[in-house]
């Protein structure tokens, strides 16, 4: 082939006005515009929402909103996933990848004091307590965000290069005891399948951050949570004797320290963060009596899968060798919570600069949160992205922000038309990539 014609074939596919990337700018305008003309809607949706907050596993109210606007969009809906989980799957008129977006629905029980005109009165059983709900946490911004996203590419569904597997969650915050749900058990029930979905993105409202920042990070983004219950028994006697008997509460304090020493001279923290807190100590009924036994409850946070089972390991080993330094014996029992949010390096990667386009220098890479998040559930099946959306009020100094899951909690709700474009950016630019 001459040399020519060579260089004239290169300069067509790389130019700027090939036919794939006119249809990505395309789409990019169409967002772009299309978020900024529902963001109003968007608010409006939110607003509802906050003004009727339901907790873990009872989100029936909110689950029929949602399920009734997905129908009024002609998707094929499925209710009743993990009890009061909603999917709608949309089949675009072009044939393409299978993209997850998930919104978390649960509210929490915390009072609502930030005084909007929106404030919710409401309250609801919580562990046999009537107490006061709000959406403390934001999720009420997730889920009109996912709606605003619904709505764009349902409006351009013939267009669509592939399918969007819309997934409401409920239950993020932890189901009541007893009782099993979140997005371990929506994977239980099938929602990455049928159609099967290749990658999944999700977003959080994270007033820390100013509004409008987008903040990501490869690999480890928010740690596993795990609870530990260390029991020590002992042998109980007077307090004025305590050598006829063996102490546990003793004991039990010994074991505290020794877990810190897990973490700082055990752990390759190099190589990730972990974090042991021990946030209860029971033991005893009077001044004067050792008692039987001791409790330690407690929290582990780790990045690192590998290193989240060294840590049980550590914590086993280092409570029954002190224990048994004193006489006493201990019984461990550590009860795995929601695995590591892992972002595919790969994805994540591939995915960075459309989150750029969407924020441009307020893009930024931040340090992992030792906060947990059961959107690794559906990481664990697939690949997956998780990202912070800034939305620190614009009156309060950023230091001042009430943190999540506090009575003051709000948010700037001009972030939210970020949001928007970002998890629409995110679909359109990893279908057209892939397809």
């Amino acid at each position: 082939m001459p040399r020519l014609v060579i260089i004239a074939l290169l300069a067509m596919l790389f130019a700027t006005n090939t036919p794939a990337q006119q249809s990505l700018q395309d789409w990019h305008d169409y967002i772009d515009e299309r978020a900024a003309t529902l963001h109003t809607q968007v608010v409006g949706w939110r607003r509802h929402f906050h003004a009727h907050p339901e907790l873990s596993n009872r989100e029936f109210d909110t689950a029929e909103t949602i399920a009734s606007f997905l129908h009024s969009l002609d998707m094929d809906v499925t209710t009743g996933v993990a009890h009061t989980g909603v999917v709608g799957v949309l089949r675009g008129g072009r044939p393409g990848p299978v993209v997850g977006l998930r919104a978390d629905m649960d509210a929490l029980p915390v009072p609502a004091r930030a005084g909007l005109p929106f404030s919710p009165e409401v309250t609801s059983e919580y562990l046999g307590e009537e107490v006061p709900v709000s959406h403390a946490c934001g999720h009420d911004s997730h889920m009109a965000m996912l709606m605003g996203v619904a709505t764009m590419l349902a409006e351009r569904r013939e267009a669509l290069p592939g399918t969007v597997k819309f997934i409401f969650q409920p239950a993020e915050e932890g189901t009541p005891p007893g009782e099993e749900g979140g997005a371990e058990m929506m994977v239980a029930e099938g929602v990455l399948t049928d159609p099967d979905v290749d990658v999944i993105f999700g977003q959080h409202i994270w007033t820390p951050a100013p509004a409008g920042q987008i903040g990501y990070r490869p690999a480890g983004t928010m740690a596993a949570a795990d609870r530990f219950v260390i029991t020590v028994h002992g042998k109980q006697t007077h307090g004025s004797t305590p050598w006829t008997g063996v102490d546990p509460i003793t004991t039990a304090a010994q074991i505290v320290l020794g877990l810190n020493t897990v973490v700082s001279r055990q752990t390759e923290l190099t190589k990730a963060a972990a974090v042991i807190s021990v946030g209860r100590v029971r033991a005893g009924v009077r001044n004067n009596i050792i008692p039987e036994q001791a409790e330690l409850i407690g929290t582990i946070r780790t990045l690192d899968p590998a290193m989240r089972d060294k840590i049980h390991a550590d914590i086993r080993r280092t409570a029954e060798h002190i224990a048994a330094s004193q006489g006493a014996e201990v019984n461990v029992d550590i009860q795995r919570g929601y695995p590591v949010t892992f972002n595919d390096p790969q994805l994540t990667d591939a995915m960075a600069p459309s989150l750029q386009r969407v924020a441009g220098d307020r893009t930024v890479r931040i340090d992992a949160l030792t906060a947990a998040e059961d959107f690794s559930y559906f990481q664990r099946e697939v690949p997956g992205l998780y990202f912070f959306l800034g939305a620190a009020p614009e009156d309060i100094p950023l230091e001042q922000v009430a943190p999540h899951h506090t009575p003051d909690f709000r948010i700037n709700e001009s972030a939210m038309q970020t949001g928007v474009r970002a998890l629409a950016t995110l679909t359109i630019d990893y279908m057209l990539a892939n397809r």
